[in-house]
């Protein structure tokens, strides 16, 4: 299916640690759907990838978390590797930022380790969620249902489990990001 996400803007949310495939990938789906994908992290400079536990490149950060707001982006996806989500979920502007996001009813994509900041900001509770097998019992006690498949959409909420799990994550992101557009639209007419 044809995705056009012209003119509309993505906040990738990471910082060092990030599992790089799940950044790139995401990043080229939204990028050939016409959006714009825009680097929001904790810190200045340029972040540090991984491909799982080995150094990969590094990228340069757009934005600070500190710095910007849910109400200038369409949609986020949070990346996965063990370190980045760690991170995130320590900081009270980027938890806030991803709380943001959800309270706006944007859509939120969380592969891998990167459910650990949505079960930080409260949005585990209620739904059901995928992740690293990992996190299982982190989001069951956040309140969250815990399923083992390789994508998972529940609320706006777009969550996988591994980087095997990239085909199917991309596909429903840009379906999410789509019907985020289209309900914004609803709205903005009145009908």
């Amino acid at each position: 299916m044809e995705h056009n996400l012209e003119g509309r803007r993505i906040a990738f949310l990471a910082t060092d640690g990030v599992e790089q495939v799940e950044l790139t990938e995401p990043w080229k789906a939204v990028e050939e759907a016409g959006a714009n994908p825009v680097l929001v992290s904790i810190k200045p400079g340029d972040i540090q990838g991984f491909e799982h536990t080995d150094p990969g490149s590094t990228f340069h950060v757009d934005a600070l978390v500190a710095d910007v707001s849910a109400d200038e982006f369409d949609g986020l996806v949070v990346p996965g590797g063990v370190h980045n989500p760690d991170q995130l979920r320590q900081d009270d502007d980027a938890v806030a930022f991803v709380k943001a996001f959800a309270d706006a009813g944007k859509p939120i994509g969380a592969i891998c380790h990167g459910p650990w900041l949505l079960v930080e900001a409260g949005l585990a509770e209620g739904h059901e969620l995928t992740s690293y097998p990992s996190l299982h019992t982190d989001i069951e006690n956040a309140g969250g249902t815990w399923v083992d498949r390789e994508v998972v959409v529940d609320d706006g909420i777009v969550t996988s489990r591994t980087p095997e799990d990239l085909p199917a994550f991309c596909g429903k992101l840009l379906e999410e990001f789509d019907e985020g557009i289209h309900e914004e639209l609803v709205q903005a007419t009145g009908g």
